[in-house]
Parts: C-alpha cells; sequence; structure tokens
C-alpha cells in the first residue's frame, strides 16, 4: 500500500515506522520541521528542551517502547530512573519509585488499593499488547474483547466488576473515601495521565494511569525527541520518508474512500492508505472532509498547558531527589498554577544546557479558553497573561527551592496559543480526553474506509506507551490487516 501519516507525532511515527517494517510504501508529511509532535526537543538559546512530554515511560521489559524497539531494531539510548519523581504537597513528601514503598509506609492502609491495582494493570497491559481492541470502542471490539480476550487471557475476567466503575467508587471500596490527603495525591496523579480526577476516571483507566511509577522511568540521552530521530531513522531505513513543512490542509475523497492528500505548498499524494497522527477537531477542520462528526465535548480533554522553559545553575537545584517533581497545593483546584509538574534535564546530559546549568520546563494544565480570549483582546493583555501564570508556577516552585527565582533568567512560557501554532491541535488540547468511562470510547475509524485515526485520542493518557499501543490498535483497523 501507498501509506501517507499525517503528522510526526510518536503515534504517527510508531504507525509509519510499523507498516515501513511490513513493506508498505510509507510517507510522513509533518507540518513543522520537527519530529516529536508534543514530544519534540527543541532548542532555544543554545539549550534543548522537551517540548511537553517530559517522562521517558514504556521501556520497561514487555512494555509498549521496548515491544517496538525488538521488533523494529531501535536500540533504545535509555537509562532507568532511580525514581520516577517526587510528589510534594504541603507537609507530603513522596519519592515515586518501582516498591511503591514511600506512598506505602505514609498510607498503609493502602497496600490492598495497591495490590488490587497492579493486577488489572498487568491484565490490561496484557490485553492491549496481544493486538485486542482496548480500549474498546463500538459492539465489534466489546464482542472480541468478551470472547477472544477472556479466552486467551483468562485473568482478564477479573477486570468486568470494574467496567462501570469510577476511581473514586473504587478507592472508596477500600475505605479511602475519606482519606483527603491520599485523594488528593490521587487526583493529582490522575490529572497528569487522565485529564481528569478520580471523581472522573473510570477505576479501569485509573488502574493502568497510576502503574506508571510501578513500572518505571528511564532517562532518554538527549532529549525525549531522541525517540521520534530514531523512529524517522527506522522509516527511512525501510524505504519510506519523511517531509517536513508539509502541511496538509486537504484531504480528497471519492465516496467513503480517501485518494489522496494536499499540501498546504501545492503538494498532492496519492494514497491508498491515509492515517491522520490528529486530534478528531483538526482533522474535522480539514478541506474535503466536510460532515466529518467533531467529537462530542466528553471525547476531548477540557485542558492545554502552559509551560514554562528556562535553565538553572546546577547548585540552585542540589535539593531534588529526582529529575521530576510535582508540586501540589493542599486545596483549590488541580491546575491553573495550583499544581505543577518540574522536569531538569539529567547531569551530565551533554548539550542540553551550558556547563554548570541544566534545562528546566515547569509545566501546569490549563484551559485554553481565556488564553484565547486574551490574545483576542491584544498582545498586552496576552503578555500579561504571560507573566501571570509564569509568576505563580515559579512562585509554586520556590515553596520547594527556596531562593531559586532569584537566581533563574527570564523564562520562555508556552501557551495554548502556542501550542495549536506549534502542533497544529485545535485549541491546543493536550492529553487525550478524560477517561469517564470505557462506553462511547472513539476508536481509529472515521467514516472513510482507509482513512484512521492515530494518537492520544485512540489510546489516551499514559504518554508514549498509550500512543504506541494506540498505533498498534490503529493498524489493527487498517484495510489488509
Amino acid at each position: 500500500m501507498h501509506v501517507v501519516v499525517v503528522g510526526a507525532g510518536i503515534g504517527g511515527l510508531a504507525a509509519g515506522a510499523l507498516l515501513a517494517r511490513r513493506g508498505e510504501s510509507v510517507l510522513v508529511l509533518e507540518a513543522t520541521g520537527l519530529p516529536g509532535g508534543c514530544a519534540a526537543t527543541f532548542s532555544r538559546g543554545g539549550r534543548l528542551f522537551d517540548a511537553g512530554a517530559t517522562v521517558g515511560c514504556g521501556f520497561h521489559e514487555g512494555g509498549p517502547l521496548e515491544r517496538l524497539g525488538r521488533e523494529l531494531g531501535i536500540e533504545w539510548p535509555v537509562r532507568p530512573e532511580p525514581v520516577a519523581w517526587s510528589y510534594r504537597c504541603g507537609d507530603l513528601e513522596l519519592d515515586l519509585d518501582r516498591t511503591g514503598k514511600a506512598v506505602l509506609e505514609r498510607f498503609p492502609s493502602s497496600a490492598p488499593f495497591w495490590k488490587a491495582q497492579r493486577l488489572i494493570a498487568r491484565e490490561l497491559w496484557r490485553l492491549s499488547g496481544e493486538g485486542l481492541a482496548w480500549p474498546p470502542s463500538g459492539p465489534r471490539d466489546w464482542a472480541k474483547l468478551l470472547l477472544t480476550g477472556i479466552k486467551a487471557l483468562p485473568g482478564s475476567a477479573r477486570l468486568l466488576p470494574y467496567l462501570n466503575r469510577s476511581a473514586l467508587d473504587w478507592i472508596a471500596s477500600f475505605g479511602l473515601g475519606s482519606d483527603r490527603e491520599f485523594l488528593r495525591f490521587i487526583d493529582a496523579q490522575l490529572l497528569i495521565a487522565t485529564q481528569a480526577p478520580a471523581s472522573g476516571t473510570s477505576a479501569l483507566n485509573a488502574a493502568i494511569a497510576l502503574d506508571l511509577p510501578a513500572a518505571g522511568t528511564f532517562r532518554v540521552e538527549g532529549g525525549m525527541g531522541t525517540v521520534a530521530g530514531l523512529l524517522v531513522r527506522s522509516i527511512e531505513e525501510n524505504g519510506g520518508g519523511v517531509l517536513y513543512g508539509r502541511k496538509v490542509e486537504r484531504v480528497d475523497t471519492v465516496g467513503r474512500e480517501v485518494v489522496g492528500v494536499e499540501t498546504s505548498d501545492g503538494g498532492a499524494f496519492a494514497a491508498d492508505l491515509v492515517v491522520a497522527n490528529l486530534t478528531p477537531r483538526t482533522l474535522a477542520a480539514m478541506e474535503g472532509l466536510e460532515g466529518y462528526p467533531i467529537s462530542p465535548d466528553r471525547l476531548e480533554s477540557p485542558w492545554s498547558a502552559c509551560t514554562v522553559y528556562l535553565d538553572a545553575p546546577e547548585g540552585a537545584l542540589s535539593a531534588l531527589r529526582a529529575n521530576h517533581l510535582q508540586i501540589v497545593r493542599p486545596a483549590g483546584e488541580l491546575g491553573e498554577g495550583n499544581s505543577i509538574f518540574v522536569s531538569v534535564s539529567p547531569a551530565g546530559d551533554a548539550g542540553r544546557a551550558p556547563a554548570g546549568r541544566r534545562a528546566l520546563t515547569v509545566s501546569t494544565h490549563t484551559r485554553p479558553g481565556p488564553w484565547f480570549e486574551a490574545r483576542a483582546g491584544g498582545k498586552e493583555a496576552y503578555l500579561a497573561m504571560k507573566r501571570r501564570y509564569a509568576d505563580v508556577m515559579l512562585g509554586l516552585l520556590e515553596t520547594h527551592l527556596p531562593g531559586i527565582r532569584a537566581r533563574l533568567p527570564e523564562p520562555t512560557v508556552a501557551t495554548p496559543v502556542s501550542w495549536e501554532r506549534w502542533t497544529g491541535r485545535s485549541r491546543g488540547l493536550v492529553g487525550g480526553y478524560a477517561q469517564s468511562s470505557l462506553f462511547g470510547v472513539r476508536g481509529p475509524d472515521t467514516p472513510w474506509r482507509n482513512l484512521k485515526l492515530v494518537g492520544d485520542s485512540i489510546f489516551p493518557g499514559q504518554s508514549l506507551p498509550g500512543v504506541v499501543t494506540g498505533a498498534r490498535r490503529t493498524l489493527l483497523a487498517c484495510p489488509g490487516s
């Protein structure tokens, strides 16, 4: 087949690399000058910053990235991190690692919950690894899952009682529903993986989202963009190509078949199969796809991100016990500067920052609407909002690293407006959609037989492992698979 992949995010690159490895003719069209999308690494002022995704995960034995590497012949340049990230909320300090020891010491009564969580997460990863459509998006997927899946993996039958249960109800069943400190911790973890707190996340999706520290995180040499670069090389080594600066603006169709795509520079590319590494709303805005059903609100994230990029002297970071840090205020809505995720480039990672300094990113979830309103109100209103958010976020960082603000340079601030411009994602939305239910999931199919979606709208959450798992699911739905 002649395959056109629209967008060089990790989901699109993984799908393209797998197709090229199987002998298909693959061409990836990327609107920007860099691969990786939200998991790109970009250069600014002699520093290398990870754009969005900053935590290397899924590289553990049997994990989605490890399996992908084996299949493509890629040796990922990764090293395990002793601590996934540190969590700070008021006086509570937890270092999250594969043992879960710190969490169990602080919340000993939660041990039965974590035991159940890990059993469920193991079964979910096995289901997705066996080529079954997870999460299921229609009657066909459910039938295959309930018949073939449970027969092939008898342990997956234990998932059935949780199909229509919220994470909050599940946690309460272990007697933990009144532990406000524990619930705040869980809500903060779920926000970064499922875009919703425990009350708005299904139990099964929570189980797999909470598995990240236990599975282990990894340092990626050269930044997260290294992953995208190696996938590009795999595509090219298997006869495919990746073209940059080629924004797809039109999809040409005949009836319910896609026949090709057209780019903003006048290019036209015929295709037997188009894989769109786009959000449904972004795809719906393409010329030629009039009538494509836009996602209902429950199938889109309410969140974008505000991210601050700068560098810091090594000495100002001496209190850090890990390369990643989550700081959460004890009360109030999560996001909007009340919770931040901080990542620093590993010490000794040459090229990320000048000698004696480390690249630093600080991000918070934020709703896009007010940002676009501020931008429409003029440059000064927009810049003032950027300064206000940066002050709030760096002020929260100061609570854990006293004195650091006086040692920081002027930051670069990215907003939902920036994310929409950089990634092409409508409204700059990030992270798929809030995983409140397993029913009504959007799968890879579209009204056109040979036009498929891939990315975090297909397997939301879990960052790299999610979009790589979603890429495999998308290929299952492709003609000829």
